[in-house]
């Protein structure tokens, strides 16, 4: 069989596309901000990651300009040889300071991140507990692993103690969850994750993508939003939400530093993150440390949406957090409703199987500490005409 007979078949984007409902790959003209250019149109973004509003600041911008003089366009090498810069060091020293841990280590990419943490510490004869709607990173990264990965059902501890109570005691286990979850937006629980890590033996990464800037105090995530950062062994975030850059980072104690540092083939064999990145995740993070009360505005304009969708009858998820799902059910509803709402002006995340569960469908809105009570109300209202609208026509 020829093996791009799977590209011949694959005709569903093709579909939407002629059905003029394909929701992908729509180009930016502007800078990321609350409000972009989008098909020449001024658009409220309500689909970024950029939580805490920094992708447009102006210390940030001046940080990579500056990192371009000094350091050049790229490392042009891996940390392990030619590729580590004063500026990744100070970088690591300052993340570890900011989360608790004895030691940090960046990655080039959030992806690239959990596949080097996971496949260089979990080998043949571990065990991996990693939560069913967990990040498609620590999916991959559990494959490379060659470790016996067993899912357990969503946030449901009573299922994960029950996998946990059949592996044999001599196995090394790595439990692996979400902080906060990139679609649903909820907190994965923490106390239950520790009480069963201790009761079994097993260490714990918290993968905090998204929860780094969103919860905890000053923005430290999940650890420290429910008071155990000793009891997590291992947290991993990423530098393209909160930090507005590009790369990822671990932090744990020195010798699992230190062991991935050698271990790590995505680390090792990969070039290292560009001066222009790493001096903005720097400066981000000073102005975070400078300025928590910018988490507090994030939490409040989240907060902020959810009461107005309630008020307008609109159905969200569970969430507590800056993302806020949109329920949309079915897949075509959801590729119609997006695009009525980015011709309104509002752009918003299409989510549908498999990224959640057939039947689940919703519009993933995420929100910046950044964005003003008025472009969050002309966004309520456009999703109030939308929802009316669409009902009227039957979708």
């Amino acid at each position: 069989m020829d093996i791009f007979e799977k590209c011949r078949n694959f005709t569903r984007a093709k579909d939407a596309m002629a059905a003029g409902i394909y929701p992908y790959f729509h180009a930016l003209e502007s800078k990321q901000d609350t409000e972009v250019i989008m098909g020449g149109k001024k658009t409220i973004m309500l689909g970024s990651n950029n939580y805490l509003g920094l992708t447009s600041n102006p210390r940030c911008i001046e940080a990579a300009k500056k990192a371009l003089d000094q350091y050049g366009t790229g490392c042009s090498g891996s940390r392990f040889l030619n590729g580590t810069l004063v500026l990744h060091l100070e970088l690591e020293k300052q993340l570890a300071e900011f989360v608790h841990k004895d030691s940090a280590l960046t990655f080039s990419t959030g992806f690239q991140t959990n596949l080097g943490i996971i496949s260089s510490i979990v080998t043949k004869g571990d065990y991996i507990l990693s939560d069913r709607e967990n990040h498609a990173s620590i999916v991959d990264g559990c494959r490379l692993s060659f470790a016996k990965t067993l899912k357990f059902r969503h946030n449901d501890m009573e299922d994960l103690e029950c996998l946990l109570s059949k592996i044999p005691e001599e196995n090394g286990i790595l439990i692996i969850s979400d902080g906060v979850f990139s679609m649903g937006g909820e907190i994965c629980n923490l106390p239950k994750l520790v009480e069963l890590k201790k009761k079994y033996g097993a260490r714990l990464l918290i993968d905090d993508a998204h929860a780094f800037g969103m919860i905890g105090e000053g923005g430290r995530g999940t650890a420290s939003y429910f008071g155990l950062e000793d009891e997590v062994d291992i947290i991993m975030s990423t530098f393209s939400k909160s930090l507005a850059s590009l790369g990822g980072f671990i932090a744990a104690s020195e010798q699992v530093i230190h062991y991935v540092k050698h271990f790590s083939r995505p680390f090792i064999f990969s070039a290292s993150i560009p001066p222009a990145n790493a001096a903005v995740a720097l400066e981000a993070l000073n102005i975070l440390k400078e300025h928590p009360e910018i988490v507090r505005n994030l939490q409040d304009n989240a907060d902020y949406m959810r009461e107005g969708f309630k008020k307008r009858n609109i159905l969200i998820g569970d969430s507590t957090t800056a993302v806020i799902p949109v329920m949309t059910y079915n897949t075509d509803r959801t590729f119609i409703i997006t695009k009525m709402l980015l011709e309104a002006g509002v752009y918003v995340n299409p989510v549908i199987a498999p990224a959640v569960q057939e039947g689940e469908c919703l519009l993933r809105t995420s929100y910046t500490a950044t964005h003003t009570k008025d472009q969050l109300d002309r966004a309520l209202d456009i999703f109030e005409k939308v929802f009316r609208q669409a009902e009227e026509l039957g979708i």
